[in-house]
């Protein structure tokens, strides 16, 4: 392809205005992809973008702009609970598809949208794309080697807190500040710890040591009211999580997304052998040797800059570089066919995890997981 990739922004709100339009508008990417259309439910908010950012179309309904845009791929950055829905149409109308986390909310979904790709010959990628990052590819080649013997057993996760009702993007009083963050909240529509942020160490924890085979879980929801500018919310997600994962071998993996309190380093997991550890970013209490260490060590956002369409770049020096990095996947998968490690078969096991947890906490039965995917 010779010529710029036509994508279209599908949800204008926190995660589209970081990851997407404030990176999708700088020169160096004009080559390689070009915004041609923006879409959001919230009135005036697509128009709004659309003016700040310079793209030719602005459309409130995702049918319309299907129709309508000059789009040949699109990236989602809506709600997790309509990731399906939309995803689907996107795929039906012959559009290459980024997913910001998570793809889905079901197995099932996510085998609906990966067949249905493949039988259109549209392209998918899915955030996060952890196994990206050199830090992790080291890690799994340190514990292939056998560097920490036999291994035990991991650890990961993170704490909901209150992070998305402190986000700058959300204190202004227009439509590109002003977005309410309540689905957050709610479990229908995707919210919660484990598709919001688990996922991210989850991808990374599976994405090192391969696919789980089996989990069990305890959850529940404990803060049932959010407060955003005021206003109160009904929270119904499961916001407090604990959950062991079973790879096989006796090796075992603890997990928890929780309302408060964290172990690791967010997205970092620690693993544990017979001839020592890896915690966080270290091993028996030296820095892991990773290649970029040293340019890491040095930048602000640390070790996102040495993602490959961030580094050397002005988007490593801005917020939510890791989504722009797994939408220029996409663009390089469309464009030169180039193979990525955030592939929609590996968000798939991460989803399979996470609904299956939920499964066995209701259930009190540790489930056997069936997905896998192909570590690249």
């Amino acid at each position: 392809m010779a010529r710029p990739l036509k994508i279209g922004i599908v949800g204008a709100g926190s995660i589209g205005i970081r990851g997407a339009l404030d990176h999708l508008v700088l020169p160096d990417v004009q080559e390689r992809v070009v915004m041609t259309a923006v879409c959001d439910p919230a009135p005036g908010r697509a128009k709004a973008a659309a003016a700040k950012y310079h793209i030719p179309q602005a459309f409130e309904d995702l049918d319309d702009m299907l129709a309508k845009g000059d789009i040949e791929a699109v990236t989602l950055g809506t709600p997790i609970g309509i990731h399906f829905e939309q995803g689907l149409k996107c795929i039906r109308a012959g559009k290459h598809v980024h997913f910001n986390k998570t793809m889905t909310t079901t197995t099932a979904d996510a085998d609906t949208l990966i067949a249905e790709a493949k039988a259109r010959n549209v392209k998918l990628v899915a955030c996060p794309g952890e196994m990206l990052r050199p830090h992790n590819r080291c890690i799994r080649d340190l514990i292939r080697d056998g560097v920490l013997g036999r291994l035990a057993w991991a650890v990961i996760g993170c704490a909901f807190g209150t992070y998305h009702e402190k986000e700058g993007c959300r204190q202004g009083n227009d439509a590109l500040s002003n977005i309410n963050p309540a689905w957050y909240w709610q479990r229908a529509a995707g919210g919660g710890p484990l598709y919001d942020m688990v996922v991210y160490g989850l991808h990374a924890l599976t994405g090192i040591l391969g696919p789980a085979k089996r989990v069990t879980a305890f959850s529940g929801v404990a803060i049932r009211e959010r407060e955003f500018r005021g206003r109160k919310f009904v929270s119904d997600c499961d916001d407090n999580t604990v959950m062991i994962l079973d790879f096989g071998n006796t090796v075992f993996a603890f997990v928890h997304g929780t309302f408060a309190g964290t172990i690791t380093r967010f997205a970092n997991p620690n693993f544990y052998g017979s001839k020592g550890a890896v915690v966080g970013l270290d091993m028996n209490g030296k820095p892991i040797p990773y290649p970029g260490k040293e340019e890491a060590d040095k930048a602000k956002q640390g070790y996102q800059v040495l993602l490959p369409h961030v580094r050397n770049t002005p988007h490593r020096e801005m917020e939510e570089a890791h989504v722009f990095e797994d939408i220029m996947q996409l663009v390089d998968l469309v464009r030169d066919g180039t193979p990525t490690a955030s592939t929609p078969e590996h968000a798939r096991h991460v989803i399979e995890i996470i609904e299956a947890a939920y499964r066995a906490a209701q259930t009190g039965q540790t489930q056997t997981l069936g997905t896998t995917f192909e570590q690249v």
